[in-house]
């Protein structure tokens, strides 16, 4: 399984590549506003870092206003043209799946993202999509089922080979990361902090206290 990164600040990047060796980075207009840069200088930012990292995709989400394929098409292939590590994220919806049909067949790789149901995933396979993203925080915020859906996806996928990577996104803890890698999920992404507090245990704090005291029995000879 892969990890992304789900942020768009450049420290948390270089940590997440440089300390962790994650596997790419995704952004959205909150995690832009998070940084406290305008959008291109973000994402400028970002594109001068990555410039030697030719397998550490960047998945950048065009304006969330535009409303018609070839608004998309046009803003994605501006934003493309900056890295070639850039990845555009799409909004799966009826001009989001046009625009990404032809951004792919024109060679700019793309997320389809904001998915929230099975159904809604199949089109980002059929059309060869780089990445799907299906959302569970957001769901289980509002009560719905967040991660057995995504199990659903999985499924479809391997019924017809798809070769989009399903990216399971919006999660929030531990265990959400552990049923994606479970159900099959080719990547997750998080932010930093749920990264971290996945890599602890409480359970590693006792064993190495006593393992420290047993050491410090054996120095001192006591």
């Amino acid at each position: 399984m892969k990890y992304f990164l789900d942020s768009a600040k450049l420290d948390e990047i270089k940590l997440a590549y440089e300390q962790y060796g994650f596997d790419g980075v995704t952004t959205n207009p909150k995690h832009i506003m998070a940084s406290g840069k305008p959008f291109m200088t973000a994402i400028k930012d970002i594109a001068a870092y990555v410039a030697d990292k030719p397998d550490f995709p960047v998945s950048v989400e065009i304006n969330p206003h535009l409303d018609n394929a070839d608004d998309m098409v046009k803003m994605a292939t501006d934003i493309s043209a900056l890295s070639s590590n850039f990845v555009i994220k799409i909004p799966t919806n009826k001009e989001g799946i046009k625009a990404a049909r032809r951004l792919e067949h024109a060679g700019i790789r793309t997320n389809m993202t904001l998915v929230f149901s099975p159904a809604q995933a199949i089109m980002p396979g059929k059309l060869h999509a780089k990445y799907v993203s299906p959302f569970v925080g957001w769901k289980e915020d509002y009560g719905d089922d967040g991660m057995n859906y995504v199990k659903d996806v999985v499924d479809i996928y391997r019924n017809y080979d798809f070769d989009t990577e399903i990216i399971v996104a919006a999660i929030r803890n531990a265990k959400q990361i552990q049923q994606a890698a479970i159900y099959g999920a080719d990547i997750v992404t998080c932010s930093l902090a749920v990264y971290e507090n996945s890599f602890y245990n409480p359970y590693t704090d006792l064993g190495l206290q006593i393992f420290q005291d047993a050491w410090d029995h054996t120095e001192t000879g006591d």
